[in-house]
């Protein structure tokens, strides 16, 4: 899926001018770092904006955000650049307010377990800065994303089937509104009752209704014992039929993710494993010494049952940071397999009982393609991807990976799923949303004029005005 052809206005004179006056050296509008902040990790064609303007507080994204909001001018929010479907690209110009700045840990309450960071700070420092607390936060999508970036676009990741999404996680947010006010969308309480769920409104909401500055989110003990392990089986079906029964005996498995043949033969080359070449589960467990030991033997018994039998543990931390970093650089082993080649990943998430039968469908369809491509997936919660390699400089290669992409995503939906898991929709998957959600999507749209009634906050994508 390419951009289509957007209106661009130049930049107006005296409002960089007045960007230059507030912010001084930290408003760049070289080509370079332009060019940086108009592109992610997708294979999406990138939008440089107009400028950038790197913040250092709310009340200085606030004052960018008022500057802009009188000359009707786009702002784009941009963390590290690490999202997949082309969120940070400035469809209509603009300026880029780059948060990687705003990177301070304000506050964290190890007797509440939660802590209050800057948008800016990543999921590893804030983990860093937590070690000895005997606290940590579990949300882990592979790339160390900014907590404001990975809050914009709900993110999940390897953890979610134990410890959920970056919606269950969040407890409040600050947030720079379209104008430039800002508010506060909820107390540090646990629950309440009290008014509109605001925080849920802007967790996911990509940077299209408000610019989220700070987040106050869930921390939990750091488990008594862990372990991890891998294990092939002789096909995929039989790999996902054991997630299957995995989650339905309602075993609390930590981890508990998908790679198929071709993936692992690219991981054992990139990362230097030695796993055979099959379909296969990595699994962590996250508990007591005693219960992490139960779980195991009821893992084992149902991966037996279909013909997993080959477990191999990662006894120590190092054999386990090993085993999660091969995983969470599946994207870059794969793209290894044919130098050059650009990844179009795809995602979707279905209801647990039809992944074993959307996973084997998509499988058939991958099957009959030329394009090389791998499948990995957070299944224990129904999610799962493919990732095309495609040669950039043949077109017919992009158009053949968006129509299998395009038939994974409609099989996704007729089974009751979702177009995206985790990625988010940018501008790439804002055609799937009619399918997906119908008549909600005008009330999505009336939402997004609500609050910006000039459409200057991360304009083209999620919806259509």
């Amino acid at each position: 899926m390419t951009a289509s052809p957007l209106r661009r206005e130049p930049l107006d004179g005296r409002l960089l001018e007045k960007l230059k006056e507030l912010l001084g050296e930290r408003l760049s509008t070289s080509a370079a770092v332009r060019a940086q902040h108009g592109r992610d990790e997708s294979y999406h064609p990138p939008e440089p904006p107009d400028a950038v303007a790197f913040a250092h507080s709310t009340e200085e994204v606030a004052a960018i955000v008022r500057l802009c909001a009188e000359h009707k001018t786009p702002v784009i929010p941009f963390g590290t650049g690490t999202s997949l479907e082309g969120h940070v690209a400035a469809l209509f110009g603009g300026v880029s307010i780059d948060l990687s700045q705003m990177n301070r840990i304000l506050r964290v309450n190890v007797g509440d377990l939660d802590a209050t960071v800057e948008a800016g700070v990543t999921r590893k420092q804030l983990n860093e800065h937590l070690r000895d607390t005997g606290l940590f936060f579990p949300i882990d999508p592979g790339a160390d994303a900014s907590l404001g970036g990975m809050t914009a676009t709900r993110a999940s990741g390897t953890n979610a089937v134990r410890y959920g999404t970056m919606r269950e996680n969040v407890l409040a947010l600050k947030v720079v509104l379209a104008d430039g006010r800002v508010i506060t969308t909820a107390r540090r309480a646990r629950k309440s009752a009290a008014g509109y769920d605001l925080t849920r409104l802007f967790v996911g909401s990509e940077g299209t209704l408000g610019i989220i500055t700070e987040v106050t989110l869930r921390l939990y003990g750091i488990p008594e014992a862990t372990s991890a392990a891998s294990c092939a089986f002789p096909t995929i079906e039989d790999a996902v039929e054991t997630v299957i029964l995995t989650i339905q005996s309602g075993v609390p498995v930590a981890r508990i993710e998908l790679l198929d043949a071709a993936q692992i033969e690219a991981i054992n080359k990139y990362s230097k494993l030695e796993l055979r070449v099959a379909p296969t589960l990595f699994f962590e467990f996250h508990g007591t010494e005693t219960g992490v030991e139960e779980d195991i033997e009821i893992v084992k018994a149902w991966a037996a049952e279909h013909g997993g039998e080959d477990f191999r543990w990662a006894t120590t931390p190092e054999d386990r940071s090993r085993l999660w970093q091969a995983r969470h650089d599946a994207y870059y082993a794969a793209l290894a397999q044919r130098p050059g080649a650009k990844g179009l990943t795809t995602d979707v998430c279905v209801p647990i009982s039809r992944l074993a039968e959307c996973v084997s469908e998509t499988k058939q369809d991958l099957a009959q393609s030329k394009i090389p491509s791998a499948l990995v997936g957070h299944v224990g919660d129904g999610n799962f991807h493919v990732v095309f390699m495609v040669d950039p400089n043949r077109p017919e290669e992009i158009a053949e990976a968006g129509r299998l992409n395009d038939r994974m995503v409609r099989r996704a939906l007729a089974m009751e799923g979702t177009c995206t898991g985790e990625h988010g929709v940018g501008y790439g998957k804002m055609d799937f949303l009619v399918a997906e959600h119908g008549e909600a999507l005008s009330l999505m749209r009336a939402i997004k004029k609500a609050l910006d009634p000039d459409n200057i906050l991360n304009p083209g994508k999620m919806v259509r005005l």
